[in-house]
């Protein structure tokens, strides 16, 4: 009798074999399960918008970045389009030292190099050891390449809850970030004062009303520049600025890059 096919196995395998480096790609519509593993794990996402959810943050990641999540974080990669291809590669915690910051969660720019090496591996499938000498000696290249050039994470982390008073009120912001989501305006809907919405923020997620709008905001035109050709005014207005130069200068100050160069930058190339 054939059994039933389960795409979820490999979670299982990448832990099987302690020192070999497991890859896996695949074109995947399945939202994963909050998970975690013994070992460190890539993920390049190809071809459109992702996020890495955490029980406390939810990470945005452009296109031409690499996620790099450190053994034992658990995490799952939540996919906002279809059939993109996800290439993980899961590397045995002794191949990196102590104190490097592939020791901790981050989000990097591929370079041409890393993703032409990333792709070289297309074909391969499981675990590999010493044993499969070819193919590990590449993967401990790739390994050496990612520990040089690894240094600068980007800074895009927007903090979730499980409260389940300020769920809803995430929520309606999300829905309604073209319009003027001011604290006073938003406590009114929801039958509260300024003064305790304030507090609720800063006790449940540890950030202020204000910056949780304007992160949600960033991430927003983040997305909308990269899946969309709407121009740069259009997409300003929709995230809820009513001036060019006040998204331009709100992104800057949360992305370290204008929003014309975040578009060029993560597009270039086919990046997309």
């Amino acid at each position: 009798m054939k059994k039933d096919y389960n795409p979820f196995q490999f979670l299982k395998d990448v832990d099987h074999i302690k020192d070999s480096i497991f890859i896996h790609h695949t074109k995947i519509e399945e939202q994963l399960p909050m998970h975690k593993h013994h070992k460190h794990q890539l993920s390049y996402i190809e071809g459109g918008v992702a996020f890495l959810n955490t029980p406390t943050n939810s990470y945005f990641l452009p296109a031409r970045h690499f996620i790099w999540m450190p053994a034992g974080m658990e995490h799952n990669v939540e996919l906002r389009s279809p059939f993109i291809m996800v290439r993980n590669l899961y590397f045995p915690v002794d191949l990196f030292p102590k104190d490097h910051k592939l020791r901790t969660m981050g989000i990097y720019p591929v370079t041409d190099l890393i993703k032409e090496m990333i792709l070289f591996t297309e074909e391969w499938k499981g675990g590999f050891t010493k044993e499969q000498t070819h193919q590990h000696e590449f993967l401990i290249a790739l390994r050496n390449v990612l520990m040089a050039v690894s240094r600068v994470p980007i800074p895009i982390a927007l903090p979730t809850t499980k409260n389940e008073l300020l769920k809803p009120i995430l929520k309606y912001i999300h829905h309604n970030l073209e319009e003027p989501l001011k604290l006073n305006l938003v406590a009114k809907e929801f039958g509260m004062s300024s003064r305790s919405l304030s507090r609720i923020f800063r006790e449940h997620i540890d950030i202020s009303f204000l910056q949780y709008l304007k992160m949600t905001r960033v991430i927003r035109s983040m997305e909308m520049l990269l899946e969309t050709n709407k121009s740069i005014s259009e997409i300003a207005y929709a995230c809820g600025y009513s001036s060019i130069g006040a998204f331009s200068n709100v992104f800057y100050q949360i992305s370290h890059i204008r929003p014309v160069d975040f578009r060029k930058q993560n597009l270039k190339k086919g990046g997309k």
